[in-house]
């Protein structure tokens, strides 16, 4: 009998066969330098930087291609600039990063010495979105070079075009069993996932984040999940309008809003429901005082994200709520989706459930801030927290009584590009940390290590039990 293999039974069989091959050879070439120096990891940082700059004009074309119309400035501003700034960090930073940590030894254990030594991992999976195709590459990859690792990176098969950008880059920078590029469909990126990583981060839809997880659970791969959801932006009874909406406009907008960490929904006083909303239409036009045909705003990414949008729009408005589009008498141009404002929304609209990833911005109003905090609170915990108001009594009080992956008082977006804070989620937003130092230690195993020499004082609690010192050693030690 002649048995017939299918195609795609064939090219997924291949695609685990060329990814095991690619694993293999960079778990041998980190078994043949298991701790490599401070100054080459250096060295690699050095030179992904200088490609970087040399080839940033390759890379802002082949973004502006892949969304069909992305702004020049939004790839400098959150692409380049903390790519770069973060591996200038990482390297100014490394030294210390890599020095063993004292640790405190008891009395009762003494004379020792204890120490946690930061110990490369092995060989590191990365899986990119495609939102920052460049950023949310090139960070992780900082932090699992900066901790010593071998590198495989699964680009996202939504942006061929940086892809290949990005892949010969890093082709030219590192031999391949140090840094490897994954193109490639669903499957592969499914293959990708199941590969025995000694660590795998994911950046994504949350759905997509559990089935990551659920892949590398077969191998006990640690993950670290950058996920999303409905990030909150509250509004004081106090804080200017005009400043509010200005900075959570630009939040919103930069890139189109496709952004993780994008304010999702803003929760306003009821009393300063409409005021905020002419403040925001007024900051958004004068950021953008066309749509069109404007280079500064960025396209949506590919036909099937933005009928996604046009359907949150659409379900919104059939259960009743009122839509705003800011630029009512401009034509559409190409997947530029205009900005839109949402009021009368409620639970049973998909564009209240689902992240939305797009210029909606839905307004919920509040009586008090303590509803405001109950209304997030109920929710699942967002990857950000967004709050306006200059009383320090309220920031505590906001800090204090939400959880998010991070915070911005007074501001939006921001605090991602500070190279010296985590950035991560919390449970539906995602688990773990990167970044900075976390990200070193993220990619490190902190190993402990204890340390004796020739004295050995705890053979004074070798059996046989019972004698007078080891009961004076629990009568002293056990209180």
């Amino acid at each position: 009998m002649n048995l017939v293999t299918s195609p795609i039974a064939l090219s997924t069989a291949l695609c685990d066969t060329a990814l095991q091959a690619t694993f293999a050879a960079q778990r041998l070439a980190f078994a043949g330098n298991p701790m490599p120096s401070a100054a080459q990891r250096r060295q690699w940082l050095k030179s992904l930087r200088e490609a970087l700059l040399a080839q940033q004009q390759t890379l802002i074309e082949a973004i502006d291609q892949d969304f069909g119309g992305r702004s020049t400035d939004e790839t400098l501003l959150a692409e380049l600039l903390p790519s770069v700034q973060g591996i200038r960090h990482a390297e100014r930073h490394l030294q210390r990063w890599m020095r063993p940590a004292r640790r405190a030894v008891g009395m009762a254990f003494q004379p020792a010495s204890a120490r946690v030594l930061y110990q490369p991992l092995g060989v590191v999976g990365i899986i990119v979105p495609w939102n920052y195709p460049l950023f949310l590459a090139i960070g992780p990859l900082t932090g699992a070079l900066a901790a010593g690792n071998r590198v495989m990176l699964k680009l996202s098969e939504s942006t061929p075009a940086s892809a290949q950008a990005l892949k010969a880059l890093l082709e030219k920078v590192f031999p391949e069993d140090l840094v490897s590029v994954v193109l490639g469909e669903i499957e592969v990126g499914q293959a990708f996932a199941r590969l025995p990583f000694d660590h795998l981060l994911f950046t994504g839809a949350t759905s997509i984040g559990r089935q990551v997880m659920l892949a590398a659970a077969h191998n006990l791969t640690p993950v670290t999940l950058e996920l999303g959801g409905k990030s909150p932006a509250i509004v004081s009874a106090d804080v200017p309008l005009g400043t509010a909406a200005e900075r959570i406009a630009f939040g919103k907008t930069l890139n189109a809003g496709q952004t993780c960490v994008a304010p999702d929904y803003v929760l306003v006083p009821r009393e300063r429901l409409n005021g905020f909303a002419d403040a925001y239409r007024s900051a958004v036009q004068r950021m953008y005082p066309r749509i069109a045909d404007n280079p500064d705003y960025s396209a949506i990414i590919n036909p099937r994200q933005l009928q996604r949008l046009q359907h949150l729009l659409d379900d919104a408005r059939s259960k009743g709520a009122q839509v705003i589009d800011l630029y009512p008498a401009e034509p559409r141009q190409g997947r530029r989706l205009p900005p839109h404002l949402l009021t009368r929304v409620n639970d049973s609209m998909q564009v209240m459930q689902d992240e939305i990833f797009g210029p909606l911005l839905p307004l919920v109003p509040y009586d008090h801030l303590d509803d405001a905090l109950a209304y997030i609170n109920q929710r699942p915990r967002p990857l950000a927290l967004y709050y306006f108001g200059y009383d320090r009594s309220e920031q505590h009080h906001v800090l204090q009584h939400s959880h998010s992956g991070g915070v911005c008082l007074n501001d939006t977006l921001l605090h991602v590009a500070q190279d010296d804070l985590p950035f991560g989620g919390v449970g539906p937003s995602g688990m773990g940390h990167y970044h900075g130092h976390e990200g070193f230690q993220t990619f490190s195993k902190a190993k402990a290590v204890l340390a004796k020499q020739r004295i050995n004082a705890a053979r004074l609690i070798y059996p046989p039990y019972g004698k007078a010192l080891q009961r004076l050693i629990y009568k002293l030690f056990i209180r």
